[in-house]
């Protein structure tokens, strides 16, 4: 959430943020609401200023034996008026609150402006893609063939858009979390939480996903839980309504959950095999940071995730994402692209962001300096990695022309065996 007071006097600068982002902003019913509630306040000020000066006259009035009648009439209006307003300022508040709930956070000046995913400039890569003497196949043909992943069953336990992972397939997405966090917490300094996976409204609006993104999510009728759409949540949440020393920072947590996500704005998009999917896991790195120094962090926690890729062999790309492709919270975000040999491009596997104060303030985060005022910390997430989209990459880069899958030697120890084999025929 953005500063009340910055947003009023800034709203060429949010027009302007807006359109940068792709994003459509009414902000005449800001204007409006926020120009009645000043003028209420101030109004309201100057009644209770006349009712403190008039008690005093009433008090001296009796004392004297005059006759106060028609000034405690007077101030019976006053006090109703004032009564009403306040009510009528406490609607408003509600109202600005709930617009400004609903604005996205300002990108940082180092951000491109673009239109598209097609802005997105290109940072950096490693490695090189592996060169095959055979076509390669997709991960849910190695997969089937391999009798590691099973769509047919979870249609039948769930629906669509679901998978039930067998034998190695199950070994190997349980192998990848237990590597990641074993990284993150052995080599990287974050120390493992492991969250509730439901999560209530409070936590959701915190971080930006409530209230618009309701519909990506799945909510349990009858309560105020819902399914995690990512671990974000429940991080940034540890810290909700309090103020940290700053002696602490950096804070930083990663976490293993399931996340779930409805996928209601991506209707055909990537329906076959395990790119998107309604559950899948994902272990989440998270940094409270003081203001200060959260670029250098967020540089950091890139260089976190990129780690992971390296030790696993695999041939990825960082992107800078423009102004239109972030996301509602993020002030800057890289994205790590990791190669797909059968698609010949890159996919997504983590996304990195800092988003300055705009999830602190939603969630009443602050840090204590030693000398002056609290202020809201900076947030930043990145994934580290996306668990099933990590599965998909090591299955398409290491298959071999029997359609087997090789394993890199980072995660030998993990799995217990050398080559995933395909299934004889």
């Amino acid at each position: 959430m953005l500063d009340l007071g910055y947003v009023r006097d800034h709203l060429d600068a949010i027009e302007k943020m807006a359109r940068d982002r792709g994003a459509t902003l009414d902000l005449a019913p800001f204007r409006e609401i926020d120009t009645e509630r000043r003028q209420l306040i101030f109004s309201t000020e100057k009644l209770k200023a006349e009712r403190n000066k008039a008690s005093d006259e009433i008090g001296r009035m009796k004392k004297a034996g005059e006759d106060a009648t028609t000034l405690l009439a007077r101030m019976k209006e006053v006090s109703d008026t004032i009564k009403n307003n306040d009510v009528r300022i406490g609607e408003l508040d509600e109202r600005l609150k709930n617009f400004l709930l609903m604005v996205p956070n300002i990108p940082h000046s180092s951000v491109p402006v673009g239109k598209s995913a097609a802005d997105n400039i290109e940072v950096r890569r490693w490695g090189t893609p592996p060169k095959f003497d055979f076509a390669p196949k997709p991960h849910y043909e190695l997969g089937e063939g391999a009798g590691i992943l099973d769509f047919e069953s979870a249609i039948k336990i769930a629906g669509s858009r679901f998978a039930v992972y067998i034998g190695l397939g199950a070994r190997l997405e349980r192998a990848l979390a237990n590597f990641f966090l074993d990284l993150h917490t052995r080599e990287h300094g974050y120390t493992e939480i492991l969250p509730p996976f439901l999560v209530n409204t409070t936590s959701l609006t915190g971080v930006g996903q409530l209230p618009k993104f309701a519909a990506d999510m799945f909510h349990l009728e009858g309560t105020d839980l819902w399914l995690t759409p990512t671990s974000e949540v429940e991080l940034t949440s540890l810290h909700r309504d309090e103020t940290i020393d700053e002696a602490l920072l950096p804070i930083k947590v990663c976490a293993w959950t399931a996340c779930f996500r409805s996928e209601a704005g991506a209707a055909g998009r990537d329906t076959r095999g395990l790119k998107r999917q309604h559950q899948f896991q994902k272990v989440e790195m998270f940094k409270f940071t003081r203001p200060g120094t959260s670029y250098d962090e967020l540089e950091l926690l890139v260089k976190n995730a990129e780690a992971v890729l390296q030790k696993l062999g695999l041939h990825y790309r960082v992107m800078q994402l423009c102004t239109a492709d972030m996301g509602f919270a993020a002030a800057k975000t890289y994205d790590l692209e990791v190669w797909l040999p059968s698609a010949n491009e890159f996919m997504e596997i983590s996304s990195c962001s800092n988003t300055e104060a705009f999830q602190a303030r939603r969630s009443g985060i602050r840090f204590k300096p030693k000398t002056g005022k609290s202020d809201f910390v900076h947030t930043l997430n990145g994934s580290g990695l996306a668990i099933g989209r990590t599965w998909i990459a090591l299955v398409e880069n290491f298959q071999q022309a029997d359609g087997s899958v090789r394993i890199p030697e980072a995660l030998r120890p993990y799995m217990g065996v050398d080559t995933i084999p395909a299934l004889k025929k």
